[in-house]
């Protein structure tokens, strides 16, 4: 058996490949906010929240025009995005409200709260915040007990600074 990974070991980014570069960007940082680092022409480019190097990589090397992945195949299932705050992941939600762009699920999970959806290429996005630990749910032995139940979307809303 081999050691556990280092528990400081983190996902420092996610490569995406996209049919449209103008379009992915729009939709990263026209929508959710984040902010283009570095561009390649029409072939790839990089956006962080907060002047890191990159969260994202979005690239059309080997996909510029292509179609999303069919329904069944292997591949990305979505990509995690971590709001520190209540009100942040409340002031995504009033972004994608604004640019008519329509969830597929909105999920409480008891340790955290989460929005679903697809980019314009259908890969799959969570938009989401951890709840303190001490408010997590946990069974009557202290295990930890997950639950998904439907998020109160209107409760967030009202939680949104964005305007």
């Amino acid at each position: 058996m081999t050691a556990p990974i280092d528990p400081r070991a983190r996902i420092g980014h996610v490569h995406l490949r996209v049919a449209d570069l103008d379009r992915a960007l729009g939709f990263y940082c026209g929508v959710l906010g984040f902010a283009l680092m570095q561009r390649y022409g029409t072939q790839a480019a990089f956006v962080s929240a907060g002047g890191y190097h990159h969260h994202i990589g979005l690239n059309t090397w080997d996909s510029a025009g292509g179609a999303p992945a069919p329904p069944g195949s292997t591949g990305l299932y979505h990509v995690a995005i971590l709001y520190p705050t209540r009100a942040a992941l409340a002031d995504a939600l009033s972004r994608l409200d604004a640019a008519g762009i329509p969830l597929t699920g909105a999920s409480d999970h008891g340790v955290s709260e989460a929005l679903y959806l697809d980019d314009p290429d259908r890969n799959g996005v969570e938009l989401y915040r951890d709840r303190p630990e001490s408010d997590w749910p946990r069974d009557e032995a202290g295990g930890l007990q997950m639950v998904t139940r439907r998020l109160d979307l209107a409760a967030l809303r009202a939680e949104a600074t964005l305007r």
